[in-house]
């Protein structure tokens, strides 16, 4: 019944932890972009930038990554033969991949706060879309489980990514184009 307790609590604040970090880079997106602004706009909205992402930052997303990854080592003390399957390393080594994602946003938050980041809005956007493909990475491996179905779901990963990619190219063309008008 434990195992069942922390298997819900994992999947709430996976939940919770994957929201945080999508909305901590469309708030990184939104403030680099304020530097277009005039000064004055800028000041206001570089305060409230700073504000809004550390209160997210550390009232929801950094918790929730904590509490994820308890809950997902309480399962494991739980059910230790689950380290015997070839597919939980290539879950855990993708999950090592967001607890670094994690990190770099915190670095990327911080770098943003002292007015020094060099990161451009499109590669924020870039940036964004690699916690897609880790969550869709995680979500895959641990729902097919299968070495087949895996090489399928590797091939369809790098399918989306290059397709979320492109998107983003084409959003980019899309909005100088809007902006020119």
């Amino acid at each position: 019944m434990v195992y069942l307790y922390a298997k819900a609590i994992h999947i709430i604040f996976v939940i919770t932890w994957m929201a945080g970090l999508f909305y901590m880079v469309r708030l990184f997106i939104y403030h680099s972009e304020a530097r277009r602004r005039a000064v004055v706009e800028y000041q206001v909205l570089h305060r409230q930038f700073m504000v809004m992402e550390s209160r997210l930052w550390w009232i929801i997303t950094t918790p929730s990554m904590y509490l994820t990854v308890i809950a997902g080592l309480v399962m494991l003390y739980i059910a230790p033969t689950l380290l015997q399957a070839g597919w939980m390393h290539v879950k855990l080594a993708f999950v090592l991949g967001l607890i670094a994602y994690h990190f770099v946003c915190q670095r990327i938050m911080f770098r943003l706060k002292r007015e020094a980041s060099v990161w451009s809005s499109t590669r924020l956007r870039m940036w964004n879309e690699l916690a897609t493909l880790l969550l869709f990475a995680i979500v895959f491996t641990v729902v097919l489980k299968s070495a087949i179905n895996w090489i399928y779901g590797v091939l369809g990963l790098l399918l989306f990514a290059l397709t979320l990619m492109m998107a983003v190219k084409l959003y980019k063309k899309f909005r100088g184009r809007k902006n020119l008008n």
